[in-house]
């Protein structure tokens, strides 16, 4: 398992379940593409079979734990 985590202010449970979605951001307009964890999302999970998580906790910070399979997985295209 890689974990990375900050002591940050949290990320809202709003904000939590769009993370993963194409184009999301709450970056202003022309700052960011929201991509980058859709794309992570994608190597990590369909790609590789494994599992990209986000936890976090208002005032508690943010964890991010990304979890690989040993084995390669056959996944359906």
């Amino acid at each position: 398992m890689i974990s990375i985590r900050d002591n940050g202010s949290g990320i809202p449970p709003e904000i939590q379940a769009k993370l993963f979605d194409p184009f999301f951001t709450t970056k202003p307009v022309g700052k960011g593409t929201g991509l980058g964890l859709s794309i992570s999302y994608q190597i990590v999970v369909e790609n590789h079979g494994g599992q990209l998580e986000c936890i976090s906790e208002p005032n508690q910070g943010t964890e991010f734990q990304i979890v690989l399979p040993i084995s390669q997985v056959a996944i359906a295209a």
